[in-house]
């Protein structure tokens, strides 16, 4: 069924209509077309660009249980994912029409005891090459290092890969047509990962104002989790009789990251909104992801990091004749009202109406 809609249609301030026909927008008037809404305002869907899909605490879900995790993030209005590392083939998810858009990034590439045990494909230095090779022709066009984590031996974070290392694996990616993004909580992982030229910083807290200048300069995006920095205490607090640097570390880290994300902002790296759901955060959480960053950086910012720009980044239609219709109706301008989001009018996923 062919479905009109008048209003603005964001980013745009001017109100216009815009069909839906064949699951596709279009300018031209669809005869016989059923008016979905008027005077409302029209957002591309969201898209979370760090989400674990088909990942739980243990490792790899169900095929039920990764089935919920999609639907949760579509009732919240998450119509496009960039996996950020699944040990579960979900394929299928992509198959699956009443599913939002996913691109996948295969295994997350890490160290033997050096990350959360069943989540990643673990390998020595020597190997980390030829696993990212395997990992970008596997993926949609994205590849996950954990970049740094817990090191026992000296009680701290630290970087799992020798930096050269990591320089020609991503040099490699590359090759393969494929992006490469990390996991940095610290200081030193982070600044190597950006100066060997990665395409994306997970997390990021450790940047200082030297590597925010230096992700600025060269176009590195940054996908801060804001709602997953939020539990960096509860992930201290185990650890703070037996690893006190890292205890102390993790918490001086959590009090300076929205002065951290908030300079990285200011400075133009390109910041992208991702709740990190998968294991400790609970899938469909997108509109809190925007309303913590929105807090930093103001309700329109927040809202293209979480719509059009990450849509752009991600190579995706927005509203644009010929584009694939994924759109969330809003009665109130969210620009002005980030509540609305939580009360949308009518979700629409390739030209169907989903609530």
């Amino acid at each position: 069924m062919a479905l009109r809609i008048a209003g603005v249609f964001l980013p745009d301030d001017e109100p216009r209509e815009l069909w839906i026909d064949g699951g596709l927008l279009t300018d031209e008037p669809v005869s016989g077309a059923e008016t979905l809404a008027e005077g409302c305002w029209v957002l591309p869907g969201l898209v979370d660009a760090h989400c674990h899909i088909g990942l739980g605490p243990e490792g790899g879900v169900s095929h039920d249980r990764t089935l919920q995790q999609a639907r949760a993030d579509l009732a919240a209005g998450t119509m496009l994912i960039r996996d950020a590392g699944s040990p579960s083939d979900t394929r299928w998810v992509q198959q699956d029409a009443a599913l939002p858009r996913l691109l996948r990034a295969g295994r997350h590439v890490a160290r033997p005891k050096r990350y959360i045990r069943h989540l990643g494909a673990e390998v020595e230095p020597e190997q980390l090459v030829d696993q990212v090779r395997h990992e970008a022709r596997s993926g949609d066009g994205w590849v996950k290092l954990v970049g740094d984590w817990i090191d026992r031996g000296v009680g701290d974070l630290a970087p799992l890969w020798p930096a050269d290392v990591a320089a020609q694996a991503i040099a490699v990616a590359h090759e393969e047509g494929a992006r490469v993004t990390a996991h940095c909580f610290g200081e030193q992982a982070v600044h190597e990962l950006v100066a060997a030229g990665i395409d994306c910083i997970e997390h990021g807290t450790g940047l200082s104002d030297e590597g925010i200048a230096d992700m600025a300069a060269r176009g590195t995006a940054l996908v801060p989790t804001l709602i997953n920095l939020d539990n960096f205490p509860a992930y201290a607090a185990p650890a703070q009789e037996k690893f006190p640097r890292y205890f102390t570390h993790m918490m001086d880290l959590y009090a300076r990251r929205h002065r951290t994300i908030g300079a990285a902002i200011e400075a133009g790296v390109p910041v992208y909104a991702g709740t990190d759901a998968g294991t400790v955060v609970e899938h469909g959480r997108i509109r809190d992801e925007i309303d913590e960053l929105a807090a930093i950086a103001g309700t329109d910012y927040a809202l293209g990091a979480a719509s059009w720009r990450a849509r752009t980044w991600l190579g995706a239609d927005s509203l644009t004749p010929g584009a694939s219709a994924d759109l969330i109706v809003l009665d109130a301008d969210p620009r002005q009202d980030l509540s609305t989001l939580r009360r949308p009018r009518a979700l629409v996923l390739r030209g169907r109406v989903i609530c």
